[in-house]
This record gives structure tokens, C-alpha cells and sequence, in this order.
């Protein structure tokens, strides 16, 4: 009796078993077996426009000046078999043994005895005035420079070299000496590109400057060697540009800005190189030209060298600024873009932005 009871039993359980075995195989993984649901990926914020006073990236503000020289915008250099041949002679032009007479503008007769002079502490402003004197045509350009927007004081006029002296003083006079002495080379014409010249004066103004100030307040440096380096840079830059145009005028081709503008990049601290070579001024100021290549520009510079590459940025900047393309905390941004950042940089960009806002828009100075 009890084995058939126990037999019963065993059919019961049997299948009750396999049915716990089978479901048991289909029950849910536990909490930590499960895999975990990925987060939603976070939305990123939305970033605020930039404002109208925000700074042109630095390889813009070289665009911008290109616009405003040339008056197109910039773009590749015309690739076409007429333009090349009148790179290829612009650059056999250039990099000849011999430059030839128009592109290697002779030493001004009295530069030797006013770099002397403005550099000799001993030397009275009433000594300086009669050096100046001495050449009539360097003492019409003074004046002239004297009383223009860039470089007046006041609203009086300055009639005579001896109140020019007074009232600049000798560092101003000595920039003022310089650019008389070498802006008479800027005056170029040319059917194209007409603004050329006349934005690469200014420029070189601004730029000088602003060298001056960097080499007297950072690099510890003879300003006036700074004032001189930026005038013979844009000397060099001036000189590529007619070398380019005579050449594009010769084969009867329309200029192309973008290979006018590449030729200068290429050659103008080069030519500037050259001109200071024949005009026998000193290594350091052909060093400091040489320390232009972009192998100096990732730091070996001398501090001059320095002072020349910052001029020429604060330069451009400033031009960008008498244009009305940025203002003074877009122009500060921008310096800090192309590593010319911190209190000094920024006090001599304050300064030369105050000079730029007198002067007014372009056309009303």
C-alpha cells in the first residue's frame, strides 16, 4: 500500500519539476547581470553670438589688410601661364646679384649724421634744427609730416623746423626725421591698386611707433633702431610692389593682387635686407631683418626683430582701426591672438588706438 502511495507521489512531482525547471531558464537576469541603459548624450549649450566689438582672428586681420590695400578681397594667386612668368621675372628681378637703380634707392645724403644726432644725448634741439636745416628738401617734408593728422599736436600750425623740435621733442622728432627722410619712396603711382601706397604709409606709421614703444618699454632696445627697422620694411614692401607692377605693366597682363601681395610676403624684408646692407647701417638692423623668416618667428628673434614683427602687427591692427573694422577692445583681442598679449602690449595699444580715434574716420583727418 505505502510503495503505491510513494509511486503516486513520484508521478506528481515529476512533471510539477520539469515545468520549475523550464521556467526557471526563462526568469529575468538580476540587477547587476542587466546592461545598463545609456545616459542620453547632453545637449551643449548654445553659444551667445559674438559681439560686433569681438577681434578678427589674427590671419584675418592680414586678410583685412589686403582688402584695404589692394581693394579686393583676398584669394589664391592666379595660377595662368601669363601670371607666373611675371612672378618668375619679379623674382629673378629681386633675388639678382645687383638690384637695379629704381629698386635700390640711394642712402639719404644726411641719414648718417641724424642717426648720430638724435641718438646723442649731448646733442641740443637747436643743434638738430640746423642739421635738418642744412637740407631744404628733407626740412619741407618735415614740416609737411609735421602737420599732418598723424603727427600734429594741437591746432597751431608748425611753421618752422625749430618749433617742430620743440614741440615733438627729441624722441618724436626722431621718428618724424626718419619717416621724412624715406616717405618720399612711398609715392609711387600705378593704374592699379591706387590705395596701395597710401594704406602701406600708414601702416608703416602706426607700425613704427608702435616698435618704438615695444623696444623701449619690453625689449630694452634702441627705439630708434625699432623706429628705423619698421620705415625700411615698408621701404622693401613699396619697392616689391613696383618691382610687380613694372613687371605686370611690361608683359601687358592685369595685375593679380593675390601674387602682387604673396611676391611681397616673400621679399620684402629681403629687399629691406638689402637696401640697409647698401646703406651701411648695422648688423644688428640686418639682423633683426632676418629674424622676418618664419624660422625666427617661432621664438630666436632678437629683441629687436621682436620689436619689428610686434610694430607691424599693432600697425596693421591700428589700420584696421582708422578704418572703423574694429575697435579698441577688438583690437587688443587681436593682439593677444597673435601672442602680443599682456599689461605692457596692451598699455602701447591703448596709446597708439587714442592717437588713431583723434585722427578720426579715413577721409576726415
Amino acid at each position: 500500500m505505502s510503495r503505491s502511495i510513494l509511486f503516486l507521489i513520484a508521478l506528481i512531482a515529476l512533471p510539477v519539476a520539469l515545468i520549475a525547471f523550464v521556467l526557471s531558464g526563462r526568469r529575468p537576469r538580476r540587477e547587476e547581470e542587466q546592461a545598463p541603459v545609456p545616459a542620453p548624450a547632453p545637449v551643449p549649450p548654445i553659444q551667445p553670438e559674438a559681439p560686433a566689438s569681438a577681434a578678427p582672428p589674427a590671419p584675418e586681420v592680414a586678410s583685412r589688410l589686403h582688402e584695404l590695400a589692394f581693394g579686393v578681397p583676398p584669394r589664391p594667386p592666379s595660377d595662368e601661364p601669363a601670371h607666373r612668368e611675371v612672378v618668375a621675372a619679379v623674382d629673378l628681378l629681386l633675388s639678382g646679384p645687383v638690384l637695379k637703380p629704381e629698386y635700390a634707392p640711394r642712402r639719404p645724403l644726411h641719414l648718417p649724421k641724424l642717426v648720430q644726432a638724435v641718438n646723442d644725448e649731448n646733442v641740443s634741439r637747436r643743434e638738430l634744427a640746423v642739421l635738418i636745416a642744412q637740407d631744404p628738401a628733407l626740412a619741407g617734408n618735415l614740416l609737411r609730416l609735421a602737420n599732418s593728422a598723424f603727427y600734429r599736436v594741437n591746432s597751431q600750425p608748425v611753421e618752422s623746423i625749430d618749433r617742430a623740435v620743440t614741440l615733438l621733442g627729441t624722441s618724436g622728432i626722431r621718428l618724424l626725421v626718419a619717416a621724412a627722410l624715406l616717405q618720399p619712396v612711398f609715392r609711387t603711382a600705378s593704374g592699379e591698386f591706387r590705395r596701395f601706397p597710401d594704406i602701406t604709409w600708414e601702416h608703416t606709421q602706426y607700425a613704427a611707433s608702435a616698435a618704438e614703444a615695444y623696444a623701449a618699454i619690453l625689449a630694452d632696445e634702441d627705439p630708434f633702431a625699432a623706429q628705423l627697422l619698421v620705415l625700411l620694411y615698408g621701404l622693401g614692401t613699396i619697392l616689391v610692389f613696383r618691382a610687380a607692377m613694372d613687371e605686370y605693366a611690361r608683359h601687358g597682363v592685369p595685375a593679380d593682387a593675390a601674387a602682387v601681395a604673396a611676391l611681397i610676403e616673400a621679399y620684402a624684408a629681403h629687399v629691406a635686407s638689402r637696401v640697409a646692407h647698401d646703406w651701411e647701417l648695422s648688423s644688428r638692423i640686418l639682423t633683426a631683418l632676418e629674424d622676418q623668416s618664419d624660422y625666427m618667428r617661432s621664438g630666436n628673434a632678437t629683441a629687436l626683430g621682436k620689436s619689428l614683427r610686434f610694430g607691424r602687427c599693432c600697425g596693421a591692427v591700428a589700420v584696421l582701426r582708422h578704418a572703423e573694422l574694429v575697435d579698441d577692445d577688438g583690437g587688443k583681442a587681436a593682439l593677444a591672438a597673435s601672442g602680443f598679449g599682456g599689461p605692457d602690449c596692451e598699455r602701447i595699444w591703448a596709446r597708439l588706438a587714442k592717437q588713431v580715434a583723434a585722427q578720426g574716420p579715413p577721409g576726415k583727418a
